[in-house]
């Protein structure tokens, strides 16, 4: 196959990106995505298991999730006066929302901020737009913020609250400035909400282009892909339109339906995670060199001395742990590495894989 072939058939745009990479775990202590490392009870597994055996697995499943959408609104807290869009895990929510837009819409975000909403927006052609954040803090530069939507005018701002990788809130003040000066929607992605105590939830009502993203993946429910964006009617009535047929399948439904159904399977797992991340960052921060960043979410941000983050990474690796380097991102994120609250037992074994590595430094 000639390159010519290649060139000739895909767009620039796409030639130019690179495949996101996921990186093989087996073997190591799993700290790098993200994920509720907990599994459920055994008596809750079976019971799940008798759920599914009723699943009709010849047919299609229910087109509009009618029993999980409603039920997400419930657990969600979402007045019943808005709508909840279904997707393939939020990257399918965010792949949809920006192929409804015109070819030349503008596309902001902050910088480092989740990588989807760029690598999506690139691949579709269109106009991506970020703005740094603050250095010292990680908070949004609201002042540059508010100059790019004046002048770039986006017709999507995405805004991760929590933000990934960075693990911080944005100051609600901020994130409502930034809501009245837009004149195109602003998503405020909450996939870390179980984390943070914090929410733009209940704003829906005060603003018109304002949508809320969630998805079930950092609770626990990573395997079944699913997340939801929550927003006025008629805005959700446009995405559902390109959405595919059948795009939540039959075993998702079904799982998720379950699971959220119940009530104290989720909320001790996830009190677990929040006292393990309040402890490993104060061991992170007693460790010299090292500065671990305030977390809202179920990860942590830490900095190691100048150039040392490959070599402390792959250390790691060595030990067995697997984590996330983000050094290679440069910018606010060099010499970074991002590390998953897991387990007691896992957050120990790489704590003390990070004190020998640091020993030898």
């Amino acid at each position: 196959m000639t390159n010519n072939f290649i060139s000739d058939l895909f767009r620039p745009e796409v030639l130019k990106l690179s495949a996101y990479k996921v990186a093989d775990a087996t073997g190591f202590i799993k700290l790098d995505a993200m994920e509720n490392p907990y599994q459920w009870p055994a008596e809750i597994t079976e019971q799940w298991l008798d759920v599914l055996k009723k699943c009709a697995l010849n047919r299609y499943p229910d087109p509009a999730a009618s029993e999980l959408n409603a039920l997400l609104k419930q657990v969600n807290h979402i007045p019943e006066q808005f709508s909840v869009l279904l997707g393939n895990g939020s990257d399918e929510i965010i792949q949809l929302l920006l192929m409804a837009l015109p070819p030349d819409a503008c596309v902001l975000a902050p910088e480092p901020s989740f990588v989807m909403y760029k690598q999506i927006s690139v691949s579709l052609g269109l106009n991506y737009h970020s703005i740094p954040l603050q250095a010292d803090d990680f908070s949004l530069n609201l002042p540059a913020m508010l100059e790019s939507i004046k002048s770039l005018q986006p017709a999507v701002i995405f805004l991760a609250y929590p933000n990934n990788p960075t693990a911080n809130l944005f100051a609600v003040a901020d994130i409502k400035q930034i809501l009245e000066a837009a004149s195109g929607l602003v998503v405020i992605d909450e996939a870390y909400a179980p984390f943070a105590d914090a929410t733009f939830m209940g704003e829906l009502a005060n603003y018109q282009n304002l949508l809320v993203m969630r998805t079930l993946s950092k609770l626990g429910l990573a395997g079944l892909r699913l997340g939801f964006i929550a927003g006025h009617a008629e805005v959700i009535e446009q995405l559902d339109k390109i959405r595919l047929p059948y795009n939540i399948n039959i075993l998702t439904q079904a799982s998720c339906v379950f699971a959220l159904s119940q009530p104290n399977l989720f909320t001790p797992q996830t009190e677990t995670i929040c006292q393990q991340r309040a402890e490993l960052l104060a061991n992170l921060n007693s460790l010299a060199g090292i500065t671990a960043y305030p977390s809202a979410a179920n990860f942590i941000l830490f900095r190691t001395p100048a150039g040392q983050a490959d070599s402390i990474f792959a250390g790691l690796k060595q030990h067995g742990v697997l984590i996330k380097n983000l050094s290679p991102q440069q910018g606010l994120l060099s010499d970074c590495l991002r590390v998953t609250v897991g387990k007691p037992e896992e957050n120990l074994a790489f704590f003390n894989a990070l004190v020998e590595i640091l020993k030898t430094k």
